[in-house]
């Protein structure tokens, strides 16, 4: 059998994986492969650049389930694996019927997908009950016994390497067991074409100037993280909600600013011991993509090149 008619079906997968999302070839490519593999899977990259949508359309196009878990510091080992039902078991004992599952639990018997968003938020002691499991495909829980892995059964971890708060060391053993795929922003034809089909029927031109300011809070000094995609497509729905209620278009400087500090304000994040404020970035990024497109009455941009804040704006330090 020649080396294209053995890799057909993964090509065959690999391109309707495409059809789901914009551009991401070489990560459809990857986890297709590290999957068929019967690996597991660790990706590492910023928020809001398509793991999560990557990996649901993963198990829409294998036909398999997917466990959807979101990491945090409650996630206790019985919140994962599963456990008995109190009421019952004080009535039949500890009866397998008993037993009610949890995400782990239920992929490992359904041969699933199990998803672990944001993994370096998990105490430790629960993330030491997936060694076994990803080595042996088993998992002993007491009073019930071993549950073996089902056909189709893959674990996969994403976090964000830049942002350590609130999160912890991933062990080494969950390295060795894992395959990387190290995940980056999409380009920024990729990013337009995102927000296009989200947001459809803007003005071409607006919308590149939108994520070329996005993109730009990825690189200013001041800021320790920037926006994902995600901001441009708010600033994009933002905008036409908001000129829609102002009677503008939603390219207008009255609207685009507005929308602009709405939409990215939260999202970055500064680094610390810095003295400027949110809004005051995303102003004069603003100012810098859209030029001398000046907000008229309140929002006009002053003589230090600076927008006051729009009436009920706050400020985030």
């Amino acid at each position: 059998m020649s080396t294209t008619e053995t890799s057909s079906p993964m090509v065959s997968l690999a391109d309707r994986l495409s059809t789901h999302l914009v551009g991401r070839r070489r990560e459809i490519e990857l986890v297709v492969a590290a999957l068929s593999a019967a690996r597991h899977v660790l990706f590492e990259g910023p928020p809001g650049t398509g793991k999560s949508t990557l990996l649901r359309a993963v198990a829409v196009e294998l036909g398999i389930g997917f466990e959807f878990v979101e990491g945090n510091a409650e996630l206790t080992p019985a919140r994962l694996v599963g456990h008995f039902d109190p009421a019952r078991v004080m009535q039949e004992g500890y009866r397998p019927a008993v037993f009610i599952d949890g995400p782990l639990a239920s992929a490992l018997r359904n041969g699933s997908l199990l998803y672990l968003e944001e993994i370096n938020r998990i105490p430790e002691e629960t993330l030491n009950v997936l060694v076994t499991v990803m080595s042996e495909r088993e998992l002993n829980v007491p009073r019930l016994g071993r549950i073996e892995a089902a056909p189709g059964f893959r674990l996969v971890g994403a976090m964000n390497p830049f942002d350590s708060v609130g999160t912890a060391r991933i062990s080494a053993a969950i390295y060795d067991r894992v395959c990387r795929i190290a995940v980056g922003y999409q380009s920024a034809e990729d990013e337009e074409e995102i927000t296009d089909r989200i947001v459809p029927g803007l003005d071409q031109d607006w919308l590149a100037q939108v994520v070329e300011l996005v993109r730009l809070t990825r690189e200013h000094p001041d800021l320790r993280i920037g926006s994902s995609v995600r901001g441009a497509i708010d600033m994009c729905a933002v905008a036409t909600t908001l000129g829609e209620l102002r009677g503008l278009e939603p390219s207008s400087p009255e609207v685009s600013l507005d929308a602009a500090l709405v939409s990215l304000s939260g999202r970055i994040r500064l680094r610390e011991g810095g003295h400027r404020t949110a809004e005051e970035i995303v102003r004069d990024l603003w100012e810098q993509v859209f030029g001398d497109g000046a907000p008229a009455g309140e929002h006009e941009v002053d003589g230090e090149g600076k927008a006051p804040a729009p009436n009920g704006a706050a400020s985030h330090d």
